[in-house]
């Protein structure tokens, strides 16, 4: 599988010099369909194979970044290469954002979810190094948010070059959209008693009294059993975090993001992703990928389409996605399962949805020894 995705690495590197300019690749993609490597170029398509075992991969979403992440990663092939192409499309050194931050601008939308995709796929070939076998078994995937476009690049339905243009353009996006209205996001940690959509409802009828004209506040993450983000105005986040005992919540943390991300204050960064994404190619993931927005795996070109724009305003089910992928008869083995990118937040939700699978979970590291 490791193949399919690296040999195109190599063959859409001439695609980075059209989708950049000399001011440094921030104009809009072709207007017409963005080019695929002649059929000579592409790698031999590995045979489906049936989901019931070998290995689960996870890629994480923003949020996981840190300065130093993919340090640990230059030594193996092609690593180097795929960050170079990143600088083509993006227009800066996205390895030395990442090995030496300064860290605010890595934390910007516009950065970390680059930063993120390409770290995360350079982490495969780590694993590829280290554990062939892994890559090769490796019969489902799943990624959180943008993760999902480091899934489908895996899973060979994207190409490395097109996916991270159309994450450029998911990044800018979001981002403007998120400079609209004051807005954020807040995890939370409930009571089994607490009532999420009703805390949120109260949220709004509070933004309301203050003047907020169609106050957004809703559940923008599904974690693990009463673990949630919710997301909306800034006003309502306020409102949650000052009657968090009321509402039932053992804890709420503000979390540091620019905007409220898979919320309906996203709908601005909608039309922008669906336009490239009509300029990209698009195939049938050879293995499973679930989407965010339902935690079922995608059927088809149209349907990655369709879900990734959708993904931008609706929840990440990530809890029903981990039941979706890990659901087997009582007394069948578990995959094993790989967090293939930074940080070791996916292992954690894993462990708190399903400690059975948790047991054969393990972290790629992407950072040095003297990192960790």
């Amino acid at each position: 599988m490791a193949a399919v995705w690296r040999g195109k690495v190599r063959a859409l590197l001439p695609l980075t010099r059209r989708l950049t300019t000399d001011q440094g690749g921030t104009h809009p993609p072709p207007a017409g369909p963005i080019a695929s490597p002649p059929d000579s170029q592409q790698p031999q398509r590995r045979a489906r194979k049936d989901p019931s075992g070998c290995s689960v991969f996870l890629f994480p979403g923003q949020g996981s970044q840190y300065v130093g992440m993919g340090r640990g990663l230059l030594k193996y092939p092609n690593v180097k290469e795929m960050f170079s192409v990143a600088e083509k499309i993006l227009g800066y050194d996205l390895l030395a954002l990442c090995l030496q931050g300064p860290e605010e601008e890595l934390q910007k939308t516009v950065h970390c979810q680059p930063a993120v995709f390409v770290t995360s796929l350079a982490a495969v070939e780590r694993l590829h190094q280290e554990n062939p076998r892994a890559v090769e078994t490796c019969v489902a995937a799943a990624g959180f948010s943008v993760g999902e476009f480091a899934a489908l690049v895996f899973s060979g339905a994207m190409d490395f070059a097109e996916a991270l243009y159309a994450v450029k353009v998911r990044a800018e996006a979001m981002q403007k959209a998120s400079e609209l209205v004051p807005s954020g996001m807040l995890s939370v940690i409930g009571k089994p008693q607490a009532q999420y959509k009703y805390a949120c409802l109260q949220a709004k009828e509070h933004c309301g009294s203050l003047g907020v004209e169609e106050p957004v506040c809703s559940v923008a993450n599904y974690l693990f059993p009463d673990g949630r983000v919710i997301a909306g105005h800034q006003q309502a986040l306020d409102f949650l975090q000052q009657n968090s005992r009321r509402l039932q919540f053992i804890r709420t943390k503000p979390l540091p993001v620019s905007g409220a991300f898979h919320t309906e204050l996203m709908a601005l960064a909608t039309e922008p992703l669906r336009e490239v994404l009509r300029q990209v190619e698009v195939r049938r993931p050879e293995i499973n990928v679930y989407s965010n927005v339902d935690g079922k795996r995608y059927m088809n070109e149209s349907h990655v389409r369709r879900q990734l724009v959708k993904q931008l305003v609706s929840p990440v089910k990530w809890e029903q996605t981990l039941h979706e992928i890990y659901e087997r008869t009582q007394g069948q083995n578990f995959p094993d399962t790989y967090e293939v990118g930074p940080g070791k937040q996916l292992g954690a939700t894993l462990q708190k949805c399903n400690r059975k699978a948790f047991k054969t979970y393990t972290n790629v590291v992407v950072s040095s020894a003297y990192d960790d």
